[in-house]
């Protein structure tokens, strides 16, 4: 009996990566693959590849590189690239690193095993198209195996806001929301196999729209699913929380009490210039209209500093913004511009300016941080645990807030949700004990 050949796939960038990384795992599954933890063991090798972060596509070059001693050490070794650095780069991808032998975009990873079949034969394939087709209806189902507690469902993808930073529309494509009843399908499956929190992620999810549903009657429809203990999505566009989503914030139970929607900057000037199609005033009526509904509400939220054209005025509208939301959690960068974007081409800031601009922003979010992780020492919170943590006895898990929990308790009850009354604070995560 012919032993079956290994895969290993790394994943960079976001829960959409993950959730993309699985099912490719699954489409590869089917063609006799069986997945492996660590490169040097494997038949093929994946890239899952992710383009917002600074300097992306050389870091997967990079990347490559490293991987070289596996291909010399085994001539038969296959080596893909597949996501957003693969819909962006291309061919380029095979001509700057001969020893790539597929490139796949993040919408034609299910024609993999069409891909590996050319491969196999010697042959170099690339597939950076658009299919017409949907792409999750040409995916192989895996087999019934139990499933973490917590997973992810993507259910929109691409984006048609066309802000001036980012790639997203250029190797996402526009918006495609997929069908309902599919979604509940697969929903109902990941809790029949062991889930009980359900993510849905889209790149602006919010925006979901498919035979006349949006994503406040999805989430309202999933909620009515026995064992489905908790809803999140992410991520969102502040024009788009419309009444009725802003609403199921307060009435669907199982939707949890966390938010990430980013506002990038809070200078109207600045968010002009990134085609954000709405301003600091717009986005905090949003957020005062979703606290009306949800008063205890975590808030997370994205900034670029350094955006060209920004002043230390407009650095300051955005620390005035901070002070008054008072993230829960927040994530910062540095502008870096991204080839084909309006403003890759843009006079940008200094580099030390934007960096010294950065750490301060950084401090201040940081501060935010550890005033609302205070803020529930003390307090008892169902917690979804979803592993053990190195120390005997240990475990993790989430709170509705999506605070990571550590606690001792014991290893059957992961999957379960349990009182913790929260005892201390940490950097980024609570410490408490279980309520029994």
């Amino acid at each position: 009996m012919t032993a079956p050949k290994k895969l290993f796939i790394k994943t960079y960038g976001c829960q959409m990566n993950v959730y993309d990384s699985e099912r490719m795992g699954d489409a590869i599954a089917a063609t006799g693959y069986v997945s492996v933890d660590t490169p040097d063991e494997a038949d093929l090798i994946l890239l899952n590849t992710c383009h917002i972060r600074e300097k992306a596509a050389e870091k997967v070059y990079s990347e490559l590189g490293r991987y070289r001693k596996f291909k010399d050490a085994n001539p038969d070794l296959k080596i893909g690239v597949a996501g957003c650095v693969a819909q962006a780069e291309g061919e380029e991808i095979i001509h700057r690193q001969p020893m790539v032998d597929l490139v796949v975009g993040p919408q034609a990873y299910h024609r993999l095993p069409e891909m590996l079949a050319k491969v196999d034969k010697g042959e170099r394939a690339v597939d950076t198209d658009f299919p017409t087709e949907d792409k999750f209806d040409h995916l192989p189902r895996g087999p019934k195996a139990r499933r973490a507690p917590s997973a992810f469902l993507t259910v929109q993808e691409g984006c048609d806001k066309f802000c001036a930073f980012c790639v997203v529309p250029y190797t996402r494509g526009s918006e495609v929301s997929r069908p309902p009843q599919k979604l509940l399908t697969e929903a109902r499956d990941l809790v029949e196999r062991g889930v009980a929190e359900i993510n849905l992620l889209g790149q602006n999810v919010n925006a979901y729209l498919a035979d006349g549903w949006t994503l406040a009657k999805l989430i309202r429809e999933l909620a009515k699913i026995d064992g489905l203990e908790r809803i999140r999505f992410t991520t969102s566009h502040p024009n788009d929380m419309d009444d009725d989503l802003i609403a199921a914030h307060g009435d669907v139970e199982k939707l949890m009490p966390y938010l990430h929607l980013p506002v990038q900057s809070g200078s109207d000037k600045i968010l002009k210039l990134m085609n954000r199609k709405h301003t600091a005033a717009d986005y905090l009526k949003v957020l005062d209209r979703i606290r009306a509904v949800r008063p205890d509400i975590a808030l997370s939220g994205d900034f670029i500093v350094g955006f060209p054209g920004e002043e230390e005025s407009d650095f300051q509208a955005t620390m005035e913004l901070c002070e008054q939301v008072r993230y829960a959690m927040a994530y910062s960068f540095k502008y870096s511009a991204r080839p084909g974007t309006p403003a890759a081409n843009r006079v940008t800031v200094d580099e030390d300016v934007s960096a010294e601009r950065l750490q301060r922003l950084q401090k201040l979010l940081t501060t935010h941080q550890t005033d609302f992780q205070q803020s529930m020492v003390g307090k008892t919170l169902p917690v979804l645990l979803e592993k053990s943590a190195r120390d005997p006895g240990q475990m993790v898990g989430k709170s509705p807030y999506l605070h990571a929990v550590h606690c001792q308790a014991d290893k059957n009850l992961v999957g379960k949700i349990v009182n913790i009354k929260v005892t201390r604070s940490e950097r980024n995560s609570l410490v408490g004990d279980l309520v029994v």
